[in-house]
């Protein structure tokens, strides 16, 4: 039998202490760490009427010895599991929840943080405040390692110092979301091999694998992602099936090993139900690009409704061919098609161009939106939603009214909000902070 814990009204407070329970013989220290692991009072009466000792799994004794956990507590990250067997004998364990805090307490809010980063100095000033760290090739490599200004004095000198010093800097309680340097690799062999690499270093509790969408990229064409004018030669919509599933096959083979994984560039609503397939940890919603460039398309084509100039078709051709709507050799193409495949995607995106009077992207958080409805709908309940790739003044704000939606309220214990640090830090200031403190230094010295 397992049960789970659950808060008590502030009148009562019971625990495994109170139990008084005989401990399994060798187990004293450990058990020690647990016993005052809260009791709801159906599971004390059941406890105490049918229990006849104490004891703990082999999860909890392997997680407090690889964290070296000081004496009489958990580390944050793990939820505390109570289990009963037909010799009485209550057993305590913990599983992996970044939703809880030391101790399996509850962290403060149900909405979790992420940061986007792999500065280990930047990563320094919010690693208390975060369940979660992202990181891909790009932010490894161009933003930190290989930039002179953010790795100080070449102090790091590969991936894997970064990743040990990251899994230092954030301790057991945060996940930690690497992407393989090649998704593209023909031999999963080799691919296992890198994910067993991120394992070691992080510990099997705190690796998550990322595992973009690959769409019609594969080993043969990606070359033309970084040669000439990087450009691809087949439309995102083409390619072969087995080129566009890529992606979800390889999170379900890494799951199969073990592995959770983070299905990441999903940038549309319609991403969402084949990604759950795959069975990943965490689905993602990256929402600045998609936001901005609905925008700008939005815009051109209701120029040319207004003025019927070709102009601003030639403009939106060229705009779709630069942002990979379209492919590299179509900046020829008729511009009664593009005009066409951007009204299917306007549509898509719910975009309205023949009301002059109505916004044309509102927040840009539609495919939250739907994520979060999928989410609900689905067997996956471990599964999180990333809301990610956020910038200026309106995405946090808007995010933030978002998960306080009285249809999301049920929800927010699955979202974890990922941004660069300093674009969270941000909005922990207002204007008025600079004014009050102005007054209350002043009072301090005297002056006021």
């Amino acid at each position: 039998m397992r049960l789970t814990t659950t808060p008590q009204p502030a009148s009562l407070r019971l625990t495994l202490n109170d139990l008084a329970l005989p401990v399994k013989t060798g187990k004293d220290t450990m058990v020690h760490r647990v016993l005052d692991t809260p009791l709801d009072p159906e599971t004390y009466e059941l406890f105490r009427r049918y229990a006849t000792g104490i004891t703990v799994g082999a999860e909890l004794e392997k997680v407090v010895t690889y964290f070296a956990t000081p004496e009489g507590h958990t580390p944050a990250g793990f939820r505390r599991t109570l289990s009963l067997n037909g010799e009485g004998i209550v057993c305590v364990d913990l599983v992996r929840d970044i939703s809880c805090d030391v101790d399996g307490t509850e962290r403060p809010t149900k909405v979790l943080y992420s940061a986007d980063s792999a500065n280990p100095y930047e990563v320094a000033h919010v690693a208390p405040f975060v369940a979660n760290l992202t990181c891909n090739p790009g932010i490894i490599y161009d933003l930190f390692l290989n930039d002179p200004t953010a790795n100080v004095g070449g102090h790091f000198k590969d991936r894997d110092e970064v990743m040990a010093e990251l899994g230092r800097v954030l301790g057991p309680g945060a996940d930690i979301s690497v992407e393989l340097n090649n998704p593209f690799e023909a031999d999963f062999g080799a691919i296992l091999e890198e994910a067993e690499r991120f394992r070691e270093i992080l510990s099997p509790w705190r690796v998550v694998i990322k595992v973009p969408h690959t769409g019609p990229v594969n080993a043969a064409n990606v070359g033309q992602l970084l040669e000439g004018d990087k450009r691809l030669d087949v439309r995102y919509s083409q390619g072969t099936t087995e080129d566009r599933m890529r992606g979800h096959h390889l999170a379900l083979k890494l799951r199969e090993e073990g592995f959770r994984v983070n299905f990441t560039l999903m940038f549309e609503p319609y991403q969402a139900q084949m990604a759950l397939q795959a069975r990943p940890y965490f689905i993602n919603a990256f929402v600045r690009h998609r936001r901005m460039q609905t925008s700008r398309m939005a815009g051109l084509m209701q120029a040319y409704a207004v003025t019927g100039d070709d102009s601003f078709l030639k403009d939106l051709r060229a705009y779709m061919v630069a942002n990979d709507y379209l492919a590299s050799h179509e900046d020829t193409l008729e511009l009664h098609s593009v005009r066409a495949l951007a009204e299917s995607i306007l549509h898509i995106r719910r975009v309205d161009e023949g009301d002059a009077d109505a916004p044309l992207v509102g927040d840009g958080l539609d495919s939250a939106r739907h994520c979060l409805r999928v989410l609900r709908q689905a067997n996956l309940p471990d599964t999180r939603l990333i809301i990610c790739s956020m910038e200026g003044e309106l995405n946090y704000p808007d995010i933030d009214r978002l998960l306080v939606e009285e249809e999301f309220a049920d929800m927010a214990g699955r979202v974890v909000v990922t941004a660069e640090p300093q674009y969270l830090a941000r909005f922990t200031s207002t204007n008025q902070v600079i004014s009050y403190q102005r007054r209350f230094m002043a009072a301090a010295q005297g002056q006021a």
